[in-house]
């Protein structure tokens, strides 16, 4: 026996019941696959997850039929055969061959991915080449301090990254439809998750009885930023590890287990002390050691070294702030984001960050005065293996926008200076 869970199993169930019956034709269910929740009136309602289900029904060579409010999304899945109905009526009609429905044709549309443009940032041109790299490279990046336009540079991180590709789209959008929140308007375009630092850990990671996706795995081949790091738990803190590293998450409970895709960049930003200000030219920080030990203490050592890029956003200049905003724009740095990115794929089909330490041997070795540099940079700021490894990643994806096979000194000297955020 098996639990019904929401409603999206009440067509299949009423059409069972309908043939067993005898009152429709059992002889044409096993071509279609069905979901839809329907009301007492016999109407279809739109449920979660019509696209992964698309999926199912794709692979096992079946139609499937739907409500119609779900058709526009599960047409995206190519090669799918969509009903698209309003009605169990409807649904009756067509499998005793009284009435039937046409196959779903979607309207080719020419949507264009919208984000806020980084020319909005004033100055920060540091931070802006730093998240550039991170963006060629898919690394993960820490900055602080507090009031420096973090939060504006994390929310358009998404419109410099490489455009998505029709699997990447179909992915997310799978995990987007699971959660309800899908829109075919956005389609193509990358989901950027801002949790607030109450989130549990089950609301980041996933989680509960039937177990769903969190908001790392809702931010597949997108971004999840984390704001304000130290105000979350340590112990949710601590369950990204894992997925950082692996691109998965395994939920486990007594009833079942559950995979979920985690392949997310973290874009995260703290401050030095509680009240932010330890340092600062003002002289208003009034936390004491201990306050500051505590507050940092929450970020653990090994979450901190799986970060590839730690920088900081200094204060904007006066000058910079009264005068009209500049910069380049977010389609210029994109572009350059592509060409290294299509650089990385042809050379190894992955992103930079996801080399493995073989591969690392293999494509990131400096010349003879890098790593005389990289040998200074591992006895002067202790750097473990993990940060080594990544250093040497960054100094690869410094490299490729200039098409440089090798990694020079200068490469490593940039990738170093990433590793020193004083927090």
């Amino acid at each position: 026996m098996l639990s019904k869970d929401g409603g999206r199993f009440d067509l299949p169930i009423a059409l069972g019941i309908l043939a067993a019956t005898g009152q429709i034709p059992d002889d044409r269910l096993n071509d279609y696959e069905f979901a839809g929740e329907l009301a007492l009136t016999g109407e279809l309602r739109p449920i979660r997850g019509a696209l992964a289900m698309t999926y199912r029904a794709v692979n096992s060579g079946r139609a499937f039929i739907l409500p119609q409010a779900n058709a526009a999304e599960a047409a995206l899945v190519e090669d799918a055969t969509v009903y698209a109905a309003q009605s169990l009526l409807q649904v009756a009609a067509h499998l005793t061959r009284r009435n039937l429905i046409a196959p779903f044709v979607s309207q080719p549309q020419a949507i264009h991915p919208h984000y806020p443009d980084m020319r909005e940032v004033k100055g920060q041109t540091q931070a802006k080449r730093a998240l550039e790299i991170a963006a060629a490279g898919g690394h993960s990046v820490m900055m602080g301090p507090p009031g420096t336009g973090k939060s504006m540079l994390a929310a358009r991180f998404p419109g410099i990254l490489p455009q998505m590709t029709e699997a990447e789209a179909l992915q997310s959008a799978a995990l987007q439809s699971l959660d309800g929140n899908f829109d075919v308007a956005k389609w193509k375009t990358r989901p950027y998750r801002a949790p607030h630092h109450t989130a549990s850990g089950v609301a980041l990671v996933g989680g509960g009885s039937n177990p769903r996706p969190g908001e790392i795995s809702m931010a597949l081949h997108g971004v999840l930023f984390l704001d304000e790091l130290p105000e979350f738990d340590r112990s949710v803190l601590e369950v990204l590890r894992e997925p950082m590293e692996s691109g998965r998450i395994t939920i486990s409970r007594a009833a079942r287990r559950a995979d979920f895709p985690a392949q997310f960049q973290l874009i995260a930003a703290m401050n030095p002390c509680p009240c932010g200000y330890h340092g600062h030219f003002n002289g208003k920080c009034r936390c004491t050691p201990d306050h500051i030990s505590r507050y940092r203490s929450k970020i653990s050592g090994p979450l901190l070294d799986r970060i590839d890029i730690q920088i900081e956003v200094p204060a904007v200049p006066q000058d910079d702030l009264l005068n009209k905003a500049d910069g380049e724009t977010s389609a210029d740095l994109q572009a350059r984001v592509e060409i290294a990115r299509q650089r990385q794929l042809a050379r190894q089909d992955k992103a930079n960050a996801q080399l493995s330490v073989t591969e690392i041997d293999a494509l990131c070795t400096p010349d003879e005065q890098g790593v005389a540099l990289l040998q200074q940079a591992i006895s002067r700021l202790n750097l473990s293996a993990r940060a080594y490894h990544r250093v040497l990643k960054v100094a690869r994806t410094i490299a490729d926008p200039e098409g440089d096979k090798g990694i020079s000194t200068k490469h490593i000297a940039e990738a170093v200076q990433y590793r020193r955020l004083n927090l």
